[in-house]
């Protein structure tokens, strides 16, 4: 038996608390700070994200957790001038891939990544750790670092910042078990593999898939494996998008994506990307200016008691309700997966405002023909692969 201890459980009064394993060692090394329970969920479970997405794609991949559920994750496909722009990224900067990848998963939902967990699908080499160590976060997860990058990791957050290596090679057993009041649970763990296999048969007229698409729909499967159901993901450009968990209803994580997918491209518009921020204002009060200057909500906007001077040398021109609506328009080849069927087609009608063009989900709803119909409808490529895809 192996173990080791942590600070306290999910809450503080919760002690002791530690991770063991039965037999063998712990695949884990912490080499800098020290974990937590909450932490060392989110370590495992986007571990086992980003290195199923390398696995399947090839492409060095990154994710931010969020209390059990990524925030975001992607691999490493190269940023467009506007997605450098939008991800604070400066023009002159190099990236490697996999810091591409990080910063991807990092800037698919900035506001709920802050204080996340990184988990990383190779070495983290120092251009990584460079754009790690400029954000808020608790800490990283990685079969790996270079010398370098681990020295600039662990004088994050004076030491305290949590940096965790795991052997790649590590395979758990087949069966995993867990307690709950007192009683052991115990099931075989979900291996299916999510690759472009996983993407058939096509049940629409329409069966073009281009290979943009293919990365995407393999990004978003991968991510909802290992996201609190039900979940819906939208996806694009190698990443995640918008991200809905744990909603007992399946529109309402349709909905909840697709409104976190909107803000994405929203904040390529212009009128983001313009913004006339105060010269020393920190990334995340950015980050906060951006998602009131974007609010439909009148209590939170920023031209109320002249709030604006917080954030910018002068007031910005205001976004309005029917010009966002303008500009999501031409939003186009997004793809979108779900954890589980789609019982009404309501869902497609709420995706397709979102720019979807691909759906994947796993189909067997008696109201499959009406869904099929709402995508022939919008001529959208959907794929119902049999596959369900609940994590809890």
């Amino acid at each position: 038996m192996d173990s080791m201890e942590l600070k306290y459980g999910c809450n503080p009064n919760q002690k002791p608390a530690r991770v063991f394993t039965e037999s063998g060692n712990l695949p884990i090394t912490i080499l800098s700070g020290n974990a937590g329970y909450i932490n060392l969920l989110d370590a495992l479970n986007a571990w086992q994200l980003v290195s199923s997405l390398d696995q399947a794609l090839g492409l060095p991949s990154a994710a931010s957790f969020k209390h059990v559920s990524p925030a975001g994750s992607a691999v490493g496909l190269p940023l467009s001038d506007a997605e450098r722009t939008m991800y604070f990224v400066p023009k002159d900067r190099f990236l490697s891939p996999l810091a591409t990848a990080y910063t991807r998963a990092r800037g698919a939902d900035r506001m709920s990544s802050f204080g996340d967990f990184v988990s990383l699908s190779r070495e983290c080499d120092l251009s990584t750790a460079q754009c790690i160590k400029a954000e808020v976060s608790d800490g990283v997860i990685a079969p790996g670092y270079t010398k370098e990058a681990l020295a600039l990791l662990k004088a994050k957050r004076n030491g305290s910042y949590t940096v965790l290596k795991i052997d790649a090679s590590y395979v758990p057993p087949e069966l995993e078990t867990r307690t709950v009041f007192g009683i052991t649970f115990e099931q075989e763990r979900n291996t299916v593999l999510l690759d472009a296999r996983a993407l058939k048969p096509i049940v629409t007229n329409n069966t073009i898939l281009p290979e943009s698409s293919v990365i995407d729909m393999v990004v978003a499967l991968n991510s909802l494996k290992y996201t609190q159901s039900n979940s819906v993901c939208y996806a694009k450009n190698g990443q995640t998008i918008g991200v809905g968990s744990g909603q007992q209803s399946r529109i309402h994580c349709t909905r909840l994506a697709g409104d976190k997918a909107d803000l994405w491209h929203l904040r390529q518009s212009e009128r983001v990307l313009s913004l006339p921020f105060l010269p020393k204002l920190s990334r995340n009060d950015k980050d906060n200016a951006i998602e009131q200057y974007l609010s439909d909500d009148p209590e939170t906007s920023l031209f109320e008691a002249e709030t604006w001077k917080r954030f910018f040398t002068s007031c910005p021109e205001v976004f309005t309700l029917e010009e966002k609506k303008e500009y999501l328009k031409s939003v186009t080849g997004v793809s979108l997966a779900s954890d589980a069927f789609f019982p009404f087609r309501d869902n497609i009608d709420r995706a397709k405002r979102s720019g979807v063009q691909y759906v994947v989900q796993p189909g067997g709803s008696v109201r499959d023909d009406l869904v099929i119909e709402a995508c022939n409808q919008y001529s959208m490529v959907m794929v119902c692969n049999s596959i369900r895809l609940f994590h809890h």
